[in-house]
């Protein structure tokens, strides 16, 4: 397993863009896929993207394509979460998940680590 860490959640108005990053410790990160999930009070712990261990290959959930981009950089183990044209339902936690493998997954149980999570807030 690997310790993560999120960072970057706050406060942003429905339009805006915000990056939130998942520092990740160990020797072993750039083997892994990585990904970020999301839940809402009440709610499920959702997909959001995942990303393959050399960042060549990425999924994404349908309520987020063409919004949000997962990225990472292997030499500072951390990876990404650019989100653009932020809506009101995209308020949660954003939680951020690594695999012990190297291709990208959808399903919470393919992920054997995970961080605290970081809150995302957005406002009218």
């Amino acid at each position: 397993q690997v310790q993560l860490v999120e960072s970057g959640g706050g406060l942003v108005q429905a339009g805006d863009s915000l990056t939130i990053s998942c520092a990740a410790s160990g020797r072993t990160f750039s083997n892994r896929a990585m990904g970020w999930f999301r839940q809402a009070p009440g709610k499920e712990r959702d997909f959001v993207a995942s990303i393959d261990w050399r960042g060549v290959s990425t999924l994404y959930a349908n309520f987020v394509k063409g919004r949000f981009t997962i990225s990472r950089d292997n030499a500072k183990n951390t990876v990404y979460l650019t989100m653009n044209s932020l809506k009101l339902e995209d308020t949660a936690v954003y939680f951020c998940a690594a695999r012990s493998v190297r291709s990208t997954a959808t399903g919470p149980r393919d992920y054997d680590s995970w961080g605290q999570g970081t809150q995302v807030t957005v406002s009218s």
